[in-house]
Order: C-alpha cells, then sequence, then structure tokens
C-alpha cells in the first residue's frame, strides 16, 4: 500500500513538473521566438533536458550512484529546481502585467493613428506646403483617372493643335490637395501579433532577470557561509555561577555533493571565533555516506569550546547511514547523544535521536534520556525536530535546541513550514519549555536561500537567580 502511494505521489509530482516547464517553454520560448529559429530549437532542447537533470538529481544519491556522477547532477539539476520557482513565480506576476501593457499599447496606437489620420477642413488656397501631401502618399483611383483621360481627349477635340497628354494618371500625383479624393484610406496601426511579440519578450525579459537575480543572490548568500547570530535564554533553574553560559548552535550543515569541505570548514572557523563553551550539532549534518563525504567532515575535528562538542542525529543521517556516521562524528572529537544525557556546569544536557530513525528502532527515547534525572536542575535539550517539543514539555525541559526547518529556505517555503512545525525559526515559548529553531547553517537541494539566510546562533544562558 505504501509503494502505491509513494508511485502515486510520484507521478502527481512529474506531472506538476511536466506542466509547468510546458508553461515556462510557452512564455519564454513559444511566444518570444519564431517557429524554426536557432532560439526556439535551443529553447526547445533545454525545456526537455533541465528536468531531467533535476530528477537525476535528486535521485542519484537514493540509488547508490557514483559520487562523481551525483556531483556532476548536483549543480545544474538543483539549480534548476531554484530558478524553476522564482522564473514561475516572476511569470505569474508578468500574467498581471501582460494585458495592462497590451491595452497601453493599442489605446497609443489609436492616439498616433487618430492623429496621422486626422484632417483640417481648409481651401485650396488657405493649403500651405506643410499640409499638403506628398506626392507619393497619394494613390489615384480609376474614376479619377478616367476623368483626368476624358478632360485630355475633349480639349484635343476643341482644339486640335493641342497635343494630347500621354501620361493623365500623372497629373492627380501633382493636383492641390483639393482635388484629391474626398475620402482617403486610413493608414492601418501596427498589427496585432507584433504588439503581442513585444509584449512577450518585454514581459519574458523582466521575468527571466527577476527569477535568475533571485537565485544568483540566494545562492551567494550560502556560499559565503552563516552569519553569527546571538540571543539570550533566561532559565529559571539555572544556577548563578553559569550565567552567561555560551551554546554555539548549529544545525542543517549538509555536508554533500556540493556543498563540502571548504563549507565545513567556514563553518568550523566561524563557531570558534565566537568561544562557545559548548558546541551543540542539532542534525543533518551530512547528504551522503560516510565512504564519500567522510573527509568532507574532518574539519569538524577543529571545533573547539571548553565543554566540547555534542551530535544528535537528523532524520538525512539515516537516509545516509546514521550508526557510521555516529562513529565517524565520534572519531572527529564530538560526542554523540543518542538518547543520552551529561550533566554540564549547572544544568544537564540531554539529546534524543531523530525520528525518522525509528523505521531503524533507533527512534527518539525521552524516558531514557530524562526519565531519571533531578527535575530540580535546568535541562536543555537537543533534538532535530522541534515537533517533539510536547514531549520536551512533558519532561520538564527547559529550553530545546532544534533545526530541520531551514526556515523555509526559500520564500515562500516558509509558508509550508509553518504547516508542518510548531516553530519554523527563532525562539517560543510552550508553557514552561522555550523552544529554539536554527535556520541552519547549509542548505539541501538547490544551495539557495531566499528569506531565510543561514545561521549559527550564539544562545548564551542567563540565570534569573543573578
Amino acid at each position: 500500500m505504501a509503494a502505491v502511494v509513494f508511485a502515486l505521489v510520484g507521478l502527481v509530482v512529474l506531472a506538476l513538473l511536466g506542466a509547468v516547464h510546458r508553461y515556462l517553454w510557452r512564455r519564454f520560448v513559444g511566444d518570444t521566438t519564431a517557429p524554426g529559429s536557432a532560439l526556439r530549437r535551443v529553447g526547445t532542447v533545454a525545456a526537455f533536458v533541465l528536468p531531467l537533470l533535476s530528477v537525476g538529481a535528486m535521485t542519484s544519491g537514493r540509488v547508490g550512484a557514483p559520487f562523481w556522477l551525483q556531483q556532476v547532477l548536483a549543480w545544474p539539476g538543483f539549480l534548476w529546481l531554484a530558478c524553476l520557482l522564482y522564473l514561475t513565480l516572476a511569470l505569474l506576476v508578468g500574467e498581471v502585467v501582460r494585458p495592462v501593457l497590451l491595452r497601453v499599447l493599442a489605446r497609443r496606437d489609436e492616439r498616433t493613428g487618430a492623429t496621422e489620420c486626422g484632417t483640417a477642413s481648409v481651401t485650396p488656397a488657405e493649403a500651405s506646403d506643410e499640409t499638403r501631401p506628398r506626392t507619393e502618399e497619394l494613390v489615384p483611383s480609376r474614376s479619377a483617372g478616367a476623368g483626368a483621360l476624358s478632360e485630355a481627349v475633349a480639349r484635343t477635340a476643341t482644339d486640335p493643335a493641342a497635343e494630347p497628354e500621354t501620361e493623365p494618371a500623372a497629373e492627380p500625383a501633382t493636383a492641390p490637395a483639393a482635388e484629391a479624393p474626398a475620402t482617403a484610406p486610413a493608414p492601418t496601426l501596427a498589427p496585432g501579433p507584433s504588439r503581442r511579440l513585444f509584449v512577450s519578450r518585454v514581459v519574458g525579459g523582466a521575468a527571466a532577470a527577476a527569477g535568475l537575480a533571485t537565485v544568483g543572490y540566494g545562492t551567494y548568500g550560502v556560499l559565503r557561509g552563516p552569519s553569527v547570530k546571538r540571543i539570550t535564554v533566561p532559565l529559571a533553574k539555572l544556577p548563578r555561577a553559569a550565567h552567561g553560559f555560551r551554546i554555539a548552535v548549529v544545525s542543517d550543515i549538509h555536508i554533500g555533493p556540493i556543498l563540502g569541505r571548504a563549507h565545513t570548514r567556514r563553518i568550523v572557523d566561524t563557531i570558534n571565533a565566537t568561544s562557545p563553551d559548548l558546541v551543540a550539532v542539532v542534525g543533518d549534518l551530512v547528504d551522503g555516506s560516510v565512504a564519500d563525504l567522510g573527509s568532507a567532515a574532518e574539519p569538524l575535528a577543529a571545533l573547539r569550546a571548553r565543554h566540547g562538542s555534542y551530535f544528535v542525529t537528523g532524520n538525512h543521517e539515516y537516509f545516509s547511514g546514521a550508526e557510521q556516521w555516529v562513529d565517524h562524528v565520534r572519531e572527529l572529537g564530538l560526542i554523540p547523544l543518542e538518547n543520552a544525557r551529561v550533566e554540564v556546569e549547572g544544568f544537564d544536557l540531554a539529546g534524543v535521536n531523530d525520528i525518522a530513525g525509528e523505521t531503524e528502532g533507533q527512534g527518539p527515547d525521552f524516558g531514557r534520556a530524562l526519565g531519571d534525572r533531578d527535575r530540580g536542575r535546568a535541562a536543555v535539550l537537543m533534538a532535530h525536530q522541534p515537533v517533539v517539543i510536547h514531549d520536551a514539555v512533558e519532561h520538564g525541559v527547559d529550553l530545546q535546541l532544534s533545526g530541520h526547518t531551514h526556515g523555509g529556505q526559500l520564500w515562500p517555503g516558509n509558508l509550508l513550514a509553518e504547516l508542518a512545525n510548531p516553530t519554523v525559526a527563532g525562539l517560543e515559548r510552550y508553557g514552561d519549555t522555550q523552544l529554539f529553531v536554527s535556520r541552519g547553517a547549509g542548505a539541501w537541494g538547490p544551495p539557495v536561500r531566499v528569506g531565510a539566510p543561514s545561521d549559527i546562533t550564539v544562545v548564551e544562558l542567563a540565570s534569573r537567580q543573578a
């Protein structure tokens, strides 16, 4: 049954991707290029190749493709997904602008046509050279030519010495305006297709510029590395001696085919520059196996904190071999908290496995991590997903540190994240428990963030007794 549901969801996603790509092709290629042109051929090929790259980027890791192939597919495939989102949003805005612009141009053409077609009521004697039509603008009618020919014949008949005119049609072309036909055909306005082509190119160009600029800026933000945020969290049970204790919270580093060793090094350097008392790595460290990414994670061994660095699993660890990664981070000097607790200076630090581990019999166990502790002491819990906050409240946790949401990562993804998580980013209170959710230091899928910049947060604990 689950396989059938998964297959149906996959078909729906593929159908949606096909429809969106068809829409983009129509607006960016079909409406702006000539049939058979080189640009149309290139655009049509891109409309087929780019979605295939995206599907390959999303599935290559899951099907066990060679890591070099994952890297080749990841950059173009995932970046195109971000481009697809923002190009589509920009075009939807353009759909509102398009009819307005067409109407404005149509009215302008009508006014221009009326001005060109309008004539003043003047006598031949009053007509000046400026108002008189040029010779090439007059088109003699059949009746005018016939009248001129009859007049020439009549003159010849009454005056035999007179020479007949050999080009009777030439006289109306040089005749004054008064001898022109009473009604002249109005010049035609610019044809509709030309106006639509102009509008399609303007709207398509503006949408492409806006969408690609948004993705470019979001990519730069991820590659530049996370910024440092600082918040103060008062805890009623925290003793005076632990006042000012600093925890560097980092989540969702997502080392993978795109963000590798250099990304890890930037994060480690940023954390160490804050001189924390403790480092809390709250899940989704990697997107890949230890064999492929073990070397990219090695800079974590350089983390420096007075009370050590701690790690809990996220859902992506269970896609990548959680047991192997737990062993590897232990070798790098981090302390995994697998449903476990340690006593730190003035409070208890606990950690639970991610709920994705339930499929492997390694899910969160709050009783094991918190059940027998002294509730007179403050408790800080590391848990990857915010949704376990209600279990934390039940077990008397004072502060839960989480990630997972990325703050939405790509606007308007935050709206979807709000539907699935109690808190998307920042600090909120649930009963006697406070929940802090980090936006994360990396990115999953597209290495792009829009409206949700990456961060590392220094949480400073404050004692109310102080």
